[in-house]
Formats: C-alpha cells, sequence, structure tokens
C-alpha cells in the first residue's frame, strides 16, 4: 500500500469528504485527489497537513498497513470537529466558545433543578 492509498484508507475510515480534507490543508481538491490516486508525491510539508487534518502522526503512514484496520471514526469525529474550529478566525472561534458555555451551564443548571425537584 502506497502513501496515497493510506491516507485514502484513513479519510474513508473516518468518513471523511476529499473536500473536506483538502480544505482543511488549503489545497484545490483536484490536487488532494492525486495525492491519494498515486498520480503526484506530496511534500513533507504537504503530508504533515494531510496528517494532521486526519488526526494521525506522520510516522503511522509508514508503518505496518494493520494501524489502519484499528482506526474509530466514532472516537474521531469530535478531533475533526476541533481541528475545523480551528480554522476559524479569533472572533469566531470566542463566539463559538460562548454558545458551548452557556449550554453547558444550561445543562448544568437542568441537572441542578432536576435533582432538586426530585428531592
Amino acid at each position: 500500500m502506497n502513501i496515497g492509498e493510506k491516507i485514502k484508507t484513513v479519510r474513508e475510515a473516518k468518513k471523511l469528504s476529499q473536500k473536506e480534507i483538502s480544505n482543511m490543508v488549503q489545497m484545490d481538491q483536484s490536487q488532494y485527489s492525486k495525492i491519494e490516486n498515486g498520480k503526484t508525491d506530496p511534500t513533507t510539508n504537504t503530508l504533515e497537513k494531510i496528517t494532521k487534518a486526519l488526526g494521525i502522526d506522520l510516522s503511522e503512514l509508514f508503518i505496518s498497513e494493520t494501524i489502519f484496520k484499528d482506526i474509530n471514526s466514532a472516537d474521531k469525529t469530535i478531533m475533526e470537529k476541533i481541528r475545523l474550529i480551528e480554522l476559524l478566525d479569533q472572533k469566531e472561534q470566542a463566539s463559538l466558545y460562548t454558545i458551548v458555555d452557556g449550554l453547558v451551564a444550561n445543562k448544568r443548571l437542568r441537572d441542578t433543578m432536576s435533582s432538586a425537584l426530585s428531592l
């Protein structure tokens, strides 16, 4: 299995599209497709960006193929979302964090009220 095939295997296991990954690494989708299909060899810098977007270490592309059978996409989805949040500017991130904080506070209040009412 070549590097492109390994990248594709990880991407598909995580149920991500080529477009999602190419957007994360700020690369044209057709260029990304060429990497997965082995039509072009990516630079080390490009490989680092791709593996970061996929949530794996660069070294994992060069070790045993059995590692790719153990990918659990359900465990990785939150990491993918965090990577997407990192693409937002600081003001957008602050807004998102404010929303999350509000939702968490609301949940804690509901839990507290529910506990108090059940006494």
